[in-house]
C-alpha cells in the first residue's frame, strides 16, 4: 500500500508550528510571572514574548512553536505559575507564528 507524501512531513521538512497569544489572569503582577514566563518557555523550545498589562493587572505572552509545547505551556505550566502566582483563568487566540530564532523576550509593561 502506498503512503501519500501529505500524511508525514518530509525529513527535510520541519514539523508545522503552532501560536497563540494567551492572556493570564489572577495575581499575577509583582510575583515574578514574566521572568518564570520567559524561562519555562525557553525552556521548552518556544519563542515569544511576555509582558505586564497595566490597565487590568493581566500577564499577556504570545507563544510559538511546537505545537505540543505550546500546549503544555497553556495548560501545565501557565495555569499553576510561579509560587507565589494566583491564576485565575488562562484565555487563549490564535497568533501569527513567529521565527525560533527570535527567541523569547521580556517586554515593556504596556
Amino acid at each position: 500500500m502506498a503512503t501519500s507524501a501529505a500524511s508525514s512531513p518530509s525529513p527535510d521538512q520541519p514539523p508545522a508550528n503552532k501560536a497563540v497569544r494567551v492572556v493570564v489572569k489572577g495575581r499575577v503582577q509583582g510575583v515574578g510571572f514574566r521572568d518564570w514566563t520567559a524561562e519555562t518557555a525557553e525552556s521548552l523550545g518556544l519563542a515569544g514574548w511576555v509582558r505586564n498589562n497595566r490597565r487590568d493587572g493581566t500577564v499577556e505572552a504570545l507563544l510559538s512553536g511546537d505545537p505540543a509545547k505550546v500546549d503544555e505551556m497553556v495548560t501545565r505550566r501557565l495555569p499553576v505559575g510561579p509560587p507565589a502566582a494566583a491564576v485565575t483563568a488562562v484565555v487563549t487566540s490564535p497568533a501569527d507564528h513567529i521565527h525560533p530564532s527570535l527567541g523569547f523576550e521580556i517586554k515593556l509593561t504596556v
